[in-house]
């Protein structure tokens, strides 16, 4: 501990042992009557912490020191593990993250939503290394005194860090798809020798990598503290940093402007459908496991007469669901998906886009389904959304959910309306990260 008096000295506990991993990437613990969360350790270590936030319950630490590692624990790939806030789990194996993600989900069923699954967790899994499809990289002034090869404030790129706005700078990023750390490493050059606007704040990219044949294509959009100008040049700029770039789109958000730069768009692939994915739609981030996870959401159902898809996004159910049923009604309330769902559907009559908001659809809707198909963002459902879902009456539901609290949340409503689970799935597409998603299927009790 700190030396009494002592104001500067670091506030240090001492021989902590991690009692287990929870949800959000860290370990549990309790010491002296409080509860500690700590990230990068895992269960039954000793640990030294420093405390960085202290409530009346609970106490968030940092880890200081392993007293006495796991025998589970290994070497992170990535030289930026542990600065970066972008992955949780490099510190132990692949598969035990597995293992460790469904015993988190079976107690957060069971915590939050009062769901006691004895039923197996069904895990998919693929490569745990370079599969993203889609990267966020923030670009901020090094801070070190350093500059570019025109004199001025060098520029880096890399990803805030954990709970922080203060940037890491990376050199390296092994979850990128191939193109995605060719365009990382391509701009960090570019911004090393000045070659771009001091004004540029972010950088997203996503790949057609890994989804059909040939070269892959880029959607980059670049945000600005100011709109650059002589926007045509700069275009021309990023293209000959990022030869894929086939739609690219310059945006400031302080005065809301934004001026495109080819399509607007790319085109993708999943379950032998092509989906067209705009500058501010949204598509899954790993390209390796999403046929399999349409295939678990789609093919194994029986089919009907009307599925409902809400949260439809790009149309990623909605498209393979015409094949199986007379309608599909796909609700989106996203203008620019919407716009990609729209033409995506294009020549299907099956198919009918309603652009609106979930709630006020599930208001209004009165028709029963067969299935509904629901994937709603973290938050999950709305409030009062999960009860008028339960009272459309639908024979199946499908909830695919990317965050387990509100997955559980939900699911409590829906069963206390007369549902049950029929089966639980785990598709890691984040892979080194706490993040899973997560598709349950549900039955209407008899």
């Amino acid at each position: 501990m700190a030396a009494p008096g002592d104001k500067n000295a670091k506030q240090i506990i001492e021989d902590v042992k991690i009692e287990k991993l929870v949800y959000g990437g860290e370990g549990l613990a309790h010491h002296s009557g409080s509860t500690i969360f700590v990230p990068f350790v895992l269960p039954d270590e000793r640990v030294t912490v420093e405390p960085v936030e202290q409530k009346k319950k609970f106490v968030r630490a940092r880890l200081e020191r392993v007293l006495e590692a796991s025998p589970e624990r290994v070497e992170p790939r990535c030289q930026h593990f542990g600065d970066c806030g972008g992955c949780d789990y490099q510190h132990f194996s692949y598969e035990n993250q597995l293992r460790y993600k469904a015993g988190i989900l079976r107690e957060t069923l069971r915590r939050l939503g009062a769901i006691e699954w004895p039923g197996e967790i069904a895990v998919h899994a693929n490569s745990p290394w370079s599969y993203r499809n889609r990267a966020q990289w923030k670009v901020r002034p090094t801070g070190e005194g350093a500059s570019d090869a025109n004199g001025g404030a060098e520029l880096a790129i890399g990803y805030f860090r954990a709970n922080s706005t203060a940037l890491c700078a990376v050199k390296d990023c092994p979850i990128l798809a191939p193109s995605l750390l060719g365009t990382l490493i391509a701009l960090r050059e570019a911004l090393a020798a000045g070659t771009l606007p001091k004004n540029l704040r972010e950088v997203e990219a996503f790949t057609s990598e890994g989804t059909h044949a040939g070269a892959a294509r880029l959607l980059v959009t670049a945000t600005f503290a100011g709109f650059p100008s002589r926007g045509a040049e700069l275009a021309e700029t990023f293209r000959r940093i990022v030869p894929g770039i086939e739609s690219l789109l310059f945006h400031d958000p302080g005065r809301d402007r934004m001026e495109l730069f080819g399509s607007g768009f790319i085109e993708t692939e999943a379950r032998g459908a092509k989906f067209r994915v705009g500058h501010f739609s949204f598509f899954q981030v790993n390209s390796f496991l999403v046929d399999e996870m349409v295939q678990e959401v789609v093919d194994r159902d029986p089919g009907g007469r009307l599925a409902v898809d809400l949260y439809a996004g790009v149309g990623l159910f909605s498209v393979p669901l015409a094949r199986r049923y007379k309608r599909v009604i796909a609700v989106e309330s996203n203008p620019a998906a919407a716009r990609d769902l729209e033409n995506n559907v294009r020549g299907q009559g099956t198919i009918e886009v309603r652009t609106a908001d979930v709630e006020k659809f599930l208001e209004r809707f009165k028709e029963r389904p067969q299935l509904v198909v629901l994937d709603p963002p973290r938050a999950g459902m709305e409030p009062g959304a999960a009860q008028r879902l339960a009272r459309l009456g639908a024979a199946r539901i499908t909830y695919v959910s990317c965050d387990p609290p509100t997955l559980a949340r939900d699911l409590k409503l829906i069963c206390h309306a007369g549902y049950e689970l029929s089966d639980v799935h785990i598709f890691d597409l984040f892979p080194q990260t706490f993040h899973m998603e997560t598709v349950v299927r549900l039955r209407r009790r008899e």
